[in-house]
């Protein structure tokens, strides 16, 4: 994976929280592939296409980690993704990995974990809750 700069990290945080207009952003100043990374992780089969088609597999394999695919997180250990790997488990609900990249001083990647975690326990509850289909 790329190296970023903290303020991009920072930046991609807040896109993953749903700020368009840093999404919009990061695309117009060479962070293509974090914006698609929001893009997919929101579900769009589009953008989950060209991150791996474009040499980012790491980063749907990130989402699928983040989704609860074990597998995504063997691949990213296998290829030397370990900290990408904390990430994926601690964005599907482990606590541990969190601590884990807290205690390694990872603080800017434990809390793209939580963002993570966030938006993917948000869509996930959208779509357990029966209410919503009958609303529609």
């Amino acid at each position: 994976m790329k190296q970023y700069p903290p303020k991009i990290i920072v930046a991609w945080a807040e896109a993953i929280s749903g700020n368009n207009s840093i999404r919009d952003w990061l695309t117009s100043n060479g962070y293509e592939e974090l914006a698609a990374f929001t893009y997919a992780l929101n579900l769009r089969d589009d953008a989950r296409k060209w991150l791996v088609e474009s040499g980012y597999p790491e980063l749907m394999a990130l989402i699928n980690g983040a989704e609860g695919d074990e597998k995504a997180c063997v691949w990213l250990i296998e290829n030397k993704y370990e900290k990408l790997a904390l990430i994926a488990k601690g964005a599907d609900n482990d606590n541990e990995s969190i601590e884990q990249l807290l205690r390694e001083g990872h603080r800017e990647w434990a809390m793209i974990a939580l963002k993570i975690r966030s938006v993917k326990n948000d869509i996930q509850d959208e779509l357990d809750n029966f209410h919503t289909y009958s609303m529609r």
